[in-house]
């Protein structure tokens, strides 16, 4: 095993780490948009998602190691908008309301986005307790050295 992939499970962490980062961002800004009527792209404020891919990485001498071709982490493929249809609320008055009198309001449910605000947090959670654990080991086996 080489000094290159000693640091691989820091590597690994760290891709998941920026990968939650920017799913944490995105949900953030869906609950600052929850209520917004009007967006640049007109009509309300759409959700917004995040996906994932899983990063293959080329590692040479690997090929003994089954699935070692996984081994590359995370990173965000793109953001995409929901196409979940938008509320409608009952505002008479409101400068956005329709001949009836209902307003279309964004597609984001304040509850789900605290659902998985909550899981991105853990996965970060987790990725840093990998870290820590990886370098706590790394630390073990350069003392054996002294």
């Amino acid at each position: 095993m080489g000094m290159d992939r000693v640091f691989s499970a820091f590597d690994i962490s760290a891709s998941a780490l920026s990968a939650e980062r920017v799913r944490m961002n995105v949900i953030a800004n869906n609950i600052a948009n929850a209520n917004a009527t009007d967006s640049p792209e007109g009509g309300p404020y759409r959700r917004e998602q995040v996906v994932f891919a899983s990063v293959l990485r080329e590692m040479t001498g690997s090929k003994d190691i089954e699935g070692a071709g996984r081994l590359g982490g995370v990173e965000v493929q793109k953001i995409v908008k929901s196409q979940e249809p938008f509320n409608k609320i009952y505002i008479p008055g409101h400068p956005k309301a329709d001949q009836n009198g209902f307003v279309e309001m964004p597609n984001v449910n304040v509850s789900m986005e605290m659902v998985d605000l909550v899981t991105a947090t853990r996965a970060y959670e987790a990725n840093l307790a990998v870290i820590n654990s990886a370098k706590d080991m790394t630390n073990q086996a350069l003392s054996i050295l002294k």
